[in-house]
Formats: C-alpha cells, structure tokens, sequence
C-alpha cells in the first residue's frame, strides 16, 4: 500500500516521500485528489453538482 499524502506541502528540500506535489509528479497520487496552491484537494465528479442550491420564489 503506498504513503498517504500530506494534507499541504511543507516545502523541504529535499521532499518528503509523502509530499503531495512529488507524488503528483510520480504519478502515485491516490484517485480522485489533486494538488492546487500546495493543497491536497479532492476533485469534483463531473455529473455532480457543487454550489448552492436554488430557491424558488413563490408568487402570493
């Protein structure tokens, strides 16, 4: 079983093993994550909705 990931790059030089950008680049970054501004972030399914969700306004 590989490493989990760190939840933010902490910028050691040399990288850690659990670093999220390393793994990113190696390509053993779990399914479904991504690395933005040095954050871990998960993706959002493409058939999924994400946001608010809309009200609809009654006449009276």
């Amino acid at each position: 079983m590989a490493p989990k990931p760190k939840k933010k790059c902490c910028s050691d030089k040399p990288a850690c093993k659990r670093c999220p950008l390393r793994m990113m680049r190696n390509g053993t970054l779990p399914e479904g994550y991504t690395v933005k501004k040095r954050k871990l972030v998960k993706v959002d399914k493409p058939g999924k909705k994400s946001g608010s969700k809309s009200k609809t306004k009654i006449a009276a």
